[in-house]
């Protein structure tokens, strides 16, 4: 009988310190996470606390949006009987047939990263050669057709759009035309990245998800910010 109840206590045991262990991870993996995140962007010559700070601003800014300008629906607007359906992560809606679609501007998805380009490009410029600008211009082109290309406005769901495959074209551009891993790709990368996915994704969502009804385009928000985010890591880590 005692002994029975030694195993049982062993068996409870055992059970609290997994459970102990797992609820640690789940504490612990956002802040690796963060960490590595930071690591990767204090290679582009930030420092490790600003570095930080981008990352943390990105993320609090996704649910800041600035509205910027309203234009008519290209669509009917007509409204189909369903409920308005939410962003899963900014809680905003995505489309419900109004007659008007409002522009807005995304903080952690276009202010904040557009800022920081335009931060590199300025300490960086004077160490680089003219041939970087044309490579830059290569890559958005290059990005922003795939964007377009692989871009889906659903009138419930609203911006669909890839997710790794953005950033990992600006990579191999930034690779390949600056001759390997460096600053000067990570620089194309990033660059080219981010404008080429904001200018691929709101030209399509401004032709098409206006004709599809959507009520709202977030520009580097909703079905934008992913990529942008990834492009931003992914990019650092070739520097």
């Amino acid at each position: 009988m005692d002994e029975t109840f030694r195993i049982a206590g062993k068996g409870s045991l055992l059970f609290i310190a997994i459970v102990v262990f797992a609820i640690l991870l789940l504490i612990l993996i956002p802040f690796i996470l963060l960490g590595l995140a930071g690591t990767a962007f204090s290679r582009l010559g930030f420092s490790w606390i600003a570095a930080i700070a981008i990352i943390i601003l990105m993320l609090i800014g996704y649910f800041v949006n600035i509205p910027v300008i309203s234009l008519k629906t290209a669509g009917n607007g007509a409204h189909d009987g369903r409920n308005d359906v939410f962003d899963a992560f900014s809680g905003e809606p995505v489309g419900n047939g109004s007659s008007s679609t409002t522009i807005t501007l995304n903080l952690g998805g276009f202010f904040i990263p557009v800022g920081v380009l335009a931060y590199l490009l300025y300490e960086t410029g004077h160490i680089m050669s003219a041939r970087i600008f044309f490579s830059i211009a290569v890559c958005i082109l290059v990005v922003s057709l795939i964007m377009a290309a692989l871009t889906r406005i659903d009138p419930i769901l609203g911006i669909r759009t890839p997710q790794v495959i953005p950033a990992l074209s600006a990579i191999a551009c930034g690779v390949l035309l600056s001759g390997g891993i460096g600053l000067e790709s990570a620089l194309i990368a990033f660059a080219g990245g981010i404008v080429g996915i904001l200018l691929g994704a709101s030209a399509v969502s401004m032709v098409r998800g206006r004709r599809a009804g959507l009520h709202r385009i977030n520009i580097g928000g909703a079905g934008m910010f992913g990529p942008i985010f990834i492009c931003a890591l992914l990019s650092a880590l070739i520097a």
